[in-house]
């Protein structure tokens, strides 16, 4: 029996403390709060978006940063086995669409309960209010973690799971990075993923609080096309979020770091211009008398009527038989490509994961185990791992935390 100290109770650290208790190892979990699972209290929207049950295949495919290093964990405990795990523990789960898999209850304070109860039945000793300070090694191996009252808590092996920079509220301050950092290890640019984006338009402002559905986002960065998907987004007073920006924010986010990029909307992506400019027509043959704003308002929701009347620069209240061909054409442009100029990410307090941490090649895939110092492990959001929203950030937790907490051996 080997005792093993694991730092953060979140999603990684309690799924490898559980299974190091299973596997028979004396642990003690740190947490600086006082309670376990803060952020997952809040992950999708309180009702806690567990895993994807989609293929393996597609788990790869979500994926941003370094998807390769996920192989042994991925198929070493899958999202279907993670299903199981949590309807054992007697969570009911459903699967909604886009293969999202969340608690029947929609809450996720029973999936963080069922974790608890598990690992009191286990054996894990939580140690609340307790806050890792420092990783100690000795003779290149872990030998104690150093705590924020000054005690020091001796073991045989130690899991870094404390997490990222995002939703710092739940106590992610980036404690893991200089963990690593202090015990050798690379810690890759770190920046917020999943997050909102600013942009430079004044009628952003104008536009607050609407949501458009149906539509297609694309990003680019000059000619070059970054990121293309059709879903649903939000204005906000800043800019824009919802599901579309969040995802491109994943993809867009080193690019925005260094430059504006351009986001163009398509309103009706479902139509070609061909289409559109036929569908048009005919509402300008249906209201010939009418004005120009009165003829084209069943297009696009109220709000942002006054915002495309003023950038497709045609007198809201010229008739529509007097608008010329070359005006609608623009006008329909206009429609297919409503374009923003997105400046830069929001910050880590409205990020949902971290982008960057500690370095994957120093990390043994199979075990999760440093290759730089003996004993020492790192699961979870810790590691340069992200990906996209629908459950696969959390299947990257459980799995990377599965792996780190049933690969301590016994120290002789």
């Amino acid at each position: 029996m080997s005792k093993v100290i694991i730092i953060g109770g979140g999603a990684a650290g309690s799924i490898a403390a559980i299974f190091a208790a299973r596997s028979g190892h004396d642990v003690v979990l740190l947490e600086k709060n006082e309670k376990i699972g803060k952020k997952l209290y809040i992950t999708g929207k309180g009702r806690c978006n567990v895993t994807n049950s989609g293929s393996v295949d597609e788990l790869f495919a979500a994926v941003v940063s370094n998807p390769k290093f996920l192989y042994s964990a991925f198929y070493g405990f899958t999202n279907w086995q993670v299903m199981e795990f949590f309807e054992k523990l007697g969570v009911a789960l459903k699967t909604e669409r886009g293969n999202r898999v969340f608690p029947v209850s929609d809450h996720s304070s029973d999936i963080i309960r069922a974790l608890q109860r598990e690992m009191e039945r286990t054996g894990v000793q939580i140690r609340f209010h307790t806050k890792g300070k420092e990783v100690l090694t000795k003779d290149g191996r872990f030998d104690a973690v150093r705590l924020s009252d000054g005690g020091i808590l001796h073991g045989d092996a130690c899991i870094v799971a404390t997490g990222g920079l995002s939703y710092p509220s739940t106590g992610s301050t980036g404690d893991g990075y200089r963990f690593a950092e202090a015990t050798g290890h690379k810690v890759t640019e770190t920046s917020p993923a999943l997050v909102p984006m600013e942009v430079k338009e004044y009628y952003a402002k104008e536009l607050q609080g609407l949501s458009l559905k149906n539509v297609t986002a694309t990003v680019y960065d000059g000619k070059k096309k970054l990121f293309e998907e059709f879903g649903e987004m939000l204005f906000t007073h800043f800019g824009v979020s919802g599901p579309l920006v969040i995802c491109a924010s994943s993809i867009v986010g080193r690019a925005l770091s260094k430059k504006e990029l351009t986001l163009s909307i398509n309103l009706k992506p479902a139509l070609s211009k061909e289409q559109l400019d036929q569908r048009v027509l005919r509402d300008f043959a249906q209201n010939k008398n009418k004005k120009f704003k009165n003829a084209v308002e069943g297009l696009f929701p109220a709000k942002l009527r006054p915002v495309m009347m003023e950038l497709c620069q045609i007198d809201p209240d010229r008739p529509v038989n007097d608008i010329s061909r070359e005006e609608r054409l623009r006008f329909v442009e206009l429609v297919q490509n409503f374009k923003m100029t997105l400046t830069k990410l929001r910050g880590y307090d409205e990020a949902v994961i971290t982008r960057g941490g500690v370095y994957t090649k120093e990390v043994n895939p199979q075990t999760m185990e440093s290759k730089r110092v003996r004993g020492l492990y790192f699961a979870g959001e810790v590691l340069d791992l992200d990906a996209m929203t629908g459950g696969f950030n959390l299947q990257i937790a459980w799995s990377t935390g599965y792996l780190a907490g049933i690969s301590i051996s016994d120290v002789e």
